[in-house]
């Protein structure tokens, strides 16, 4: 895969996605390795939401065990990475040369949906991490600006990863859990009608995909899950081709594909 922009949108499933990667960590791995090293990571997490465009200015990020019923091990995890102010001005100035309102936050930490992935793709943590917060009222359309202003930056040796997951229904996911019950259909119709409008080029039919898909609803009872797919679209560019690194459900109702942009 010849990347020619530096944005991903990757999966973090559950918590315990960060202890059980499978097959998808390992493609999150293997994408990531066909990069060239980034000057510094954006990471847009639907774990923190804000009213406005918020960037984390911290020099070190606490790593958030933002969670709870979970395996106990999983607070026992650090992700050391380190903040970078400059990097994190660089953002705000893209942010507010697309006439967004930007605020920064100088103590925010990595929240599960961002460090989750990011340790799975750089383990070392030696790649300085921009965090960036989303706006549920905002909407799709609101989260694909934000993207778009970000766009310059993938072309400035800035990795954009936007967070999240193409399916993301958790009371289904708790019934499920606790009777046994199959995986409903719509978890697989919606994540292939996402891939589909995804190679397709249809960004307005994504954008609007509830009302343009008749399982938007069901796979996203509050879409803060898929804003940041909307972000990665807006940040690859009108010209860039998805390209699905991996596609499948995890956890029974979770879609954990994943996209990079060629």
């Amino acid at each position: 895969m010849n990347t020619n922009r530096s944005v991903l949108f990757v999966p973090h499933g559950s918590p315990m996605f960060a202890l059980q990667p499978g097959a998808a960590g390992t493609a999150m791995t293997d994408v990531v390795g066909q990069l060239p090293t980034p000057r510094a990571i954006v990471v847009v997490s639907p774990h923190w939401e804000t009213s406005v465009p918020t960037v984390g200015t911290a020099t070190r990020l606490e790593t958030l065990h933002d969670f709870g019923g979970f395996d106990p091990r999983l607070f026992q995890i650090q992700y050391p990475a380190t903040g970078c102010p400059e990097a994190a001005q660089h953002v705000v100035a893209a942010l507010q040369a697309a006439g967004l309102p930007v605020a920064t936050d100088a103590t925010r930490g990595l929240d599960h949906g961002a460090w989750v992935p990011l340790r799975q793709m750089f383990p070392d943590a030696d790649v300085p991490v921009v965090p960036l917060s989303v706006q549920h009222h905002g909407g799709p359309q609101h989260a694909y600006r934000v993207g778009q202003a970000l766009a310059p930056l993938a072309e400035q040796g800035f990795l954009i990863v936007a967070s999240g997951n193409v399916t993301h229904n958790l009371r289904d996911w708790q019934i499920i859990s606790m009777t046994g019950q199959p995986t409903p259909d719509y978890v697989q119709q919606f994540a292939d009608w996402v891939h589909a409008q995804m190679v397709g080029g249809h960004t307005d039919a994504l954008l609007n995909y509830r009302q343009t898909q008749s399982a938007g609803s069901r796979a996203h009872p509050r879409d803060e899950h898929l804003l940041p797919l909307f972000t990665a679209l807006g940040a690859a560019g009108a010209n860039a081709r998805p390209e699905a690194f991996y596609r499948g459900i995890y956890d029974h109702v979770i879609a954990m594909d994943g996209y990079a942009f060629i």
